[in-house]
């Protein structure tokens, strides 16, 4: 069975979904604000978190990024009615693996978190890698860069990855796009948000890019000789 964490303040809606979870063998606990996610996310176990950003007490993004300063990697699934491109970014900086906008089809939901619960079981040869100046560390979620540690969710560092594996040469935009979300392809801006928040990461505090555009291709990572 599948332990998921479902905060919604909607308790209909909040029902509705847990009993549709409940057909694809997730067993649902519900909180329904913030300190209550909190509280149950401390002393429990949970495979995976879907939560909304509008709730009471604390707000979705400060209860991940409370989790997140704690170490706990427990994937979370924000599913919010909040659509601009700016409260996605503020979500994955918060340090969230997915962003689902309502209103959608629950299937999608389903196969999301079928698609994060799989990028948490990465093979041991996947763990550690050195590129240049870059180590990414894969079981702990993090990279090196000239010695400073950078902490990183799944997909930013998963694109971290795969840009790695090919460089200097670039990777379309489709082949990021099929090897991240392989399920089904995300919505057009989604990936450009993902950039954006590894490049704020990776490039913005140091002298010089590493993750470098390619017009009308994709992206790539330069590794400085």
């Amino acid at each position: 069975m599948i332990e998921i964490l479902l905060v919604e303040d909607d308790r209909a809606l909040a029902g509705s979904v847990a009993d549709y979870l409940s057909e694809f063998g997730f067993d649902v606990d519900f909180a329904f604000n913030g300190q209550a996610c909190l509280d149950f996310a401390i002393k429990n176990h949970y495979d995976a978190i879907v939560m909304d950003v509008s709730i009471p007490r604390l707000d979705g993004f400060q209860v991940c990024r409370t989790l997140r300063c704690r170490q706990d990697s427990t994937p979370i699934l924000f599913m919010t009615a909040r659509d601009t491109l700016a409260d996605k970014i503020d979500g994955y900086e918060a340090g969230a693996d997915d962003y689902l906008v309502k209103p959608f089809e629950p299937q999608e939901l389903v196969c999301r978190l079928h698609a994060i619960l799989r990028r948490g079981r990465l093979p041991a040869n996947e763990q550690s890698q050195q590129y240049g100046e870059i180590l990414i560390d894969m079981k702990l979620l993090r990279v090196y860069r000239q010695g400073v540690t950078i902490e990183l969710q799944e997909i930013p560092l998963r694109l971290l990855a795969l840009l790695a594996e090919s460089a200097p040469h670039p990777v379309s935009r489709h082949t990021l796009e099929k090897a991240l979300w392989p399920d089904e392809l995300p919505e057009s801006n989604l990936l450009r948000t993902h950039i954006y928040y590894l490049r704020q990461a990776i490039d913005r505090p140091f002298q010089h890019n590493l993750i470098i555009t390619v017009h009308g291709t994709g992206y790539r990572l330069a590794i400085p000789d």
